[in-house]
């Protein structure tokens, strides 16, 4: 009888597909893994399923009509969407914004941040198996969010609200009244999760220490907003180049220490927080008077001129670039998506953990696909 030797046994890496259609990827998204048993070696992600021509439709349209763009393309945050692009026009037309809509500007966009946070705290607990709890808790303060939203502009989603100069309309007469309901109940369900998430041995244990990345990298990535200051670096745009009227508030500007999942959520935890913050100075302050410039054309014909403007948008550094040659519509618009540079940092950051990370980590980026595609 012949005893053969021993062999070695050969491991052959395998590519796994991840998406399109995936609940994990929150969007049409796609990731293609390599694998060597369970730990990811290479990750290659394709996107552009979702490309709809939203640059190219606004610069058909006149000043005003691609307002309707703007809302589309950021579609969690969609106030602050239009404050950046209304901020880029008013900035080559030279049109003043009136106090009281500068108001009312700030604090439906922190409103929109706040929800924005509460839709990725939700969906990243339920990614991980956590609590399904936490994702009924956050549509419940969505959904008494969105009933102002709704009373303001009319439309629950794709407000269109905001115009170049101002807003559509004032705000209803018990608007105050109904903000520090909201405010109440908003505070209410951040510490809700915050008891069933923040101290939650199995969701720490799954997202801490996964998916870091250094503040260095982080910088060279073009990385912004809460992925960043998750890194420990501290910059906001709305204090360190303020914009509107960010310059009158106090507030603080949280960051973490370590870059993974976990430091993610805490800063997105306690964003929400300084957004109320920031909501109630701003509601003590808003003074009464008009919503629009006394003289504004019935159609904007801009100056030639070229003009780019950036805000801290819930998932970081959103920006317009807009091109004038004169007349009704832009010449060209381009727009800096946050969620596009901060895709681009997730090969590096996959590499070298396991398949079953992977859903914590894509869900720790809050990527919104209509606008990484645009």
């Amino acid at each position: 009888m012949t005893i053969e030797p021993e062999r070695e046994l050969e491991t052959v890496d395998i590519q796994i597909n991840v998406g399109p259609q995936h609940p994990a990827t929150h969007g049409v998204f796609r990731m293609v893994l390599t694998v060597s048993g369970e730990k990811i070696v290479d990750a290659v992600p394709h996107i552009g399923y979702l490309h709809r021509g939203a640059e190219k439709l606004s610069e058909s349209m006149d000043y005003r009509q691609a307002m309707i763009y703007q809302d589309r393309t950021e579609y969690l945050a969609q106030f602050n969407a239009e404050q950046c692009y209304c901020q880029a026009v008013e900035k080559l037309a030279g049109l003043e914004v009136p106090e009281r809509a500068e108001y009312i500007r700030v604090i439906l966009c922190e409103l929109n941040r706040i929800i924005s946070h509460f839709m990725f705290v939700g969906a990243i607990a339920t990614d991980l198996g956590v609590y399904g709890t936490v994702y009924i808790y956050a549509f419940r303060e969505r959904e008494n969010i969105q009933a102002l939203f709704e009373e303001v502009s009319g439309y629950r989603m794709m407000y269109g609200y905001f115009r170049p100069g101002g807003v559509v309309w004032d705000v209803p007469a018990n608007f105050k009244e109904r903000m520090q309901t909201v405010l109440k109940q908003a505070r209410v369900g951040i510490d809700d999760i915050d008891r069933l998430l923040t101290d939650n041995e199995i969701f720490i244990s799954r997202c801490r220490g996964i998916g870091g990345i250094s503040a260095e990298k982080a910088i060279d990535y073009g990385l912004s907003g809460p992925m960043l200051r998750a890194c420990g670096v501290d910059f906001d745009l709305r204090r360190d180049e303020p914009y509107s009227i960010y310059d009158r508030f106090k507030f603080d500007v949280p960051t973490g220490t370590r870059g993974d999942v976990f430091d993610r959520y805490i800063v997105r935890m306690e964003e929400m927080r300084q957004s109320i913050r920031i909501i109630e100075q701003a509601l003590e302050q808003m003074p009464e008077g008009p919503i629009m410039p006394e003289k504004t054309p019935k159609k904007l014909r801009l100056p030639p001129g070229e003009v780019y403007m950036r805000t801290e948008n819930p998932r970081g550094e959103y920006g317009v670039y807009l091109i004038s040659k004169g007349g009704e519509k832009p010449y060209r618009l381009k727009i800096r998506s946050a969620c596009f540079c901060n895709l681009t940092s997730l090969r590096e950051i996959v590499i070298g953990h396991y398949m079953a990370d992977v859903a914590a980590i894509l869900g720790s980026f809050d990527i919104i696909l209509g606008e990484v595609d645009r």
